[in-house]
């Protein structure tokens, strides 16, 4: 399974990004999808993510501002960002599995792909 992350940039500060995540390969059995990021300095942590029938989880620094999204057809997951905040500043990677747990312990997720860079400026 590979795992193409796109759509970071340089974003002003209450600014929206969506990135996009479009998986390949192997992906027949690919049960969830996620988001994580990871910022300088600090442990890379998932922030959302969603089954193949559409539940979401997210974790609490994000509810609120982040959207994750699913076209199971293109085989792609999306991550609607609002309202951006510098602390948002970090390198953003896509997650897939093919088990059942969505939660956002990272180690159950076996698939990661590049990361895309977000900046937001202040």
């Amino acid at each position: 399974v590979q795992l193409q992350a796109s759509g970071g940039g340089l974003v002003q500060a209450g600014g929206s990004l969506r990135l996009s995540c479009a998986a390949s390969g192997s992906i027949f059995n690919i049960n969830v999808m996620g988001w994580s990021r990871q910022a300088p300095g600090k442990q890379r942590e998932l922030v959302a993510t969603i089954t193949a029938g559409g539940i979401t989880k997210y974790a609490d620094s994000v509810k609120g501002r982040f959207t994750i999204s699913r076209d199971n057809a293109k085989n792609t997951v999306y991550l609607q960002i609002y309202s951006l905040k510098p602390e948002d500043t970090a390198t953003y990677y896509c997650a897939a599995d093919q088990g059942r747990y969505y939660g956002l312990d990272s180690k159950y997720y076996d698939y990661w792909g590049q990361g895309t860079q977000v900046t937001v400026s202040s």
